[in-house]
């Protein structure tokens, strides 16, 4: 599976054009090129826009987009996506280059571990619970090569044999695919409390499967000693988001 990146890339040089001035708009919905080149073109970075080529990408159940803009794309400049004046829809947009090569980076270090353990990027692709118009987020991939080895019995025994952990940020509403605070919590103090494993390994479970502002509060704990526990990892959760009572 190709990063989207990597997708605008390869379309440019089929077409012969300079990924320089390229950007690509991942639409849900079919969309006519008038619409799409009016609403880009509100991206005033970019100047006129022209849309040079679009493709339905079954998998992903959306509209890839090629577009050319008449001003050199700077990533810096370009925002991750734009929504239509009505509101009820986003596009999201990729360029060639980022301000950093993060994303080409997750993908080598995702293939290596897969290439390890004997696996391909087709054996997690049925497993993808993608969180945005179809399209997989890092965390969706992460999440779906951890079920992957948990299904093969490839996770390490410094589990304790306890489930691994699933994602809570303590974003209301509560997003697919996490948990509420009263099951993680619960959960959390199950795999503290009774699992084999070093304090310094349920610290890693604990942080990779927070995000959001619950990963900023423990991200502060660790950052102001990094010698605390597990247990205070998990006090310093309840403080910020355990009931009243």
């Amino acid at each position: 599976m190709q990063t989207l990146r990597e997708e605008l890339r390869g379309w440019c040089k089929g077409e012969a054009l300079n990924e320089d001035y390229a950007v690509m708009v991942v639409i849900p919905e079919e969309r006519d090129i008038a619409q799409i080149e009016e609403t880009m073109q509100t991206i005033k970075c970019l100047g006129r826009v022209r849309v040079r080529d679009r493709i339905f990408k079954e998998k992903l159940q959306c509209f890839l987009v090629l577009c050319e803009s008449k001003e050199k794309v700077d990533p810096k400049e370009v925002p991750p996506e734009i929504s239509l004046t009505s509101g009820t829809e986003s596009w999201q947009i990729v360029t060639s280059s980022g301000v950093d090569d993060s994303s080409d980076d997750f993908s080598k270090k995702l293939k290596t571990l897969l290439h390890s353990e004997g696996k391909t990027f087709e054996d997690i692709q049925a497993m993808f619970t993608p969180s945005d118009a179809g399209i997989p987020t890092p965390d969706d991939i992460i999440r779906a090569v951890g079920d992957l080895l948990e299904k093969t019995g490839k996770i390490s025994n410094e589990s304790g044999g306890y489930r691994r952990l699933r994602m809570f940020s303590s974003t209301i509403p509560i997003p697919s695919g996490e948990e509420p605070y009263e099951n993680w919590i619960e959960q959390a103090h199950l795999m503290v409390e009774e699992s084999d494993c070093s304090d310094k390994e349920k610290k890693r479970r604990l942080i990779e499967s927070l995000r959001g502002p619950a990963l900023e509060i423990v991200k502060v704990v660790r950052d102001t000693d990094a010698a605390v526990s597990s247990e205070e990892y998990l006090e310093a959760i309840e403080q910020a988001f355990g009931s009243a009572e």
